[in-house]
């Protein structure tokens, strides 16, 4: 069935494709370009309700605007059609393409890695940045068939960079995608700046998935909620997705800061997020991290297992819960930054 729908959606996607180019501009009508400008078009930018991807978007535009001169142009992934178009019309050979990172390089998001494809086709003389990445193609016959795809696509640009954000994705982008540039740095939400709360910080907050990278039981989680609620008062909950779609700039700004403003009020966050744990990162805020069903949250909590704030149980089980409870110190006490980290994303965009 997934086979089917993907077939779908391409041939669906071609004609959209194909139509779109007769079609007078909408999205990007007003949108100004001048020629003695430098440009980074920053494709797939999220414009939809996952916070996590809200804010790879949100700290992407800021780190390109940060460490480079290029002018940031957003084309938000709902606009994916038209700004194909617009931007091939306007494109020159000094501009950069930069595309979103993320948890969808792979078959798992397979629209998503379907455009990300049509950029790099589209843009064949440009230089073209996949920002930090997790590497996703499943062990399956369809995972294959999709490596096999990507392969042909990345492996046929003659300057495309794919920035991993774990170590086992770097070796896989450096396996097959052996014609690009790999390179290594952590994901690009922490980039963003640490800040030590100011908030009176009351009681655990859960966010935890219900979608299919969820690997928590229902009856572990009703396990942790049960030792929780004998030692805190205040319980509250906050998934990081919102179920919205169409957001501006200014909505996705709001949700953000709403979110961490949440997680700086806490004395702990329980999360099998990856962006749960980020956000708890950078908001210097005591968080219990379970794995979900890839490596991504493993990968990325090397990064940081530093911070004694952050604590990851990889196997769960009920004596682990217990001794975290009996023995973890709820203070915010660890402040440290990732910025070097990220050097050779910086000279990717000098």
């Amino acid at each position: 069935m997934k086979l089917k729908h993907l077939i779908g959606f391409r041939y669906k996607y071609r004609i959209l494709l194909f139509i779109q180019q007769f079609k007078p501009l909408k999205f990007f009508k007003y949108r100004k370009l001048l020629n003695k400008k430098k440009y980074a078009y920053v494709f797939l930018a999220a414009d939809y309700g996952n916070l996590g991807d809200l804010a790879i978007t949100f700290a992407q535009i800021k780190f390109i605007k940060e460490f480079s001169d290029y002018e940031v142009v957003e084309i938000p992934i709902s606009e994916s059609l038209e700004g194909l178009y617009f931007v091939r019309k306007h494109i020159k050979g000094e501009d950069i393409v930069t595309i979103i990172g993320g948890g969808n390089l792979g078959d798992l998001y397979d629209q998503i890695e379907y455009i990300r494809q049509l950029v790099v086709k589209f843009f064949p003389k440009n230089k073209i940045i996949s920002f930090p990445q997790t590497f996703d193609f499943s062990n399956t016959k369809n995972g294959h068939k999709a490596l096999e795809s990507a392969k042909k696509a990345y492996n046929s640009h003659n300057d495309i960079h794919f920035v991993a954000r774990e170590e086992i994705s770097y070796k896989l982008i450096k396996t097959h995608f052996f014609k690009a540039k790999s390179y290594l740095t952590p994901d690009i939400v922490l980039s963003l700046e640490r800040k030590k709360a100011n908030l009176r910080r009351n009681g655990v907050v859960f966010c935890l998935r219900q979608d299919k990278e969820k690997k928590l039981t229902d009856k572990q989680t009703s396990f942790i909620k049960s030792i929780v609620t004998k030692k805190f008062k205040f319980i509250s909950f906050y998934d990081t997705h919102i179920r919205k779609n169409k957001l501006s700039s200014e909505n996705r700004n709001f949700e953000l800061n709403s979110i961490w403003k949440a997680f700086s009020s806490a004395e702990l966050v329980i999360t099998d997020r990856l962006h749960g744990m980020i956000f708890c990162f950078i908001t210097s805020t005591p968080c219990l991290v379970f794995q979900n069903n890839n490596h991504k949250i493993k990968g990325t909590y090397q990064w940081i297992k530093d911070d004694l704030n952050i604590t990851m149980i990889e196997n769960f089980t009920e004596a682990c819960i217990r001794d975290f409870f009996e023995k973890k110190d709820f203070t915010d006490i660890n402040s440290f930054s990732l910025t070097h980290e990220f050097q050779p994303l910086r000279n990717l965009i000098v």
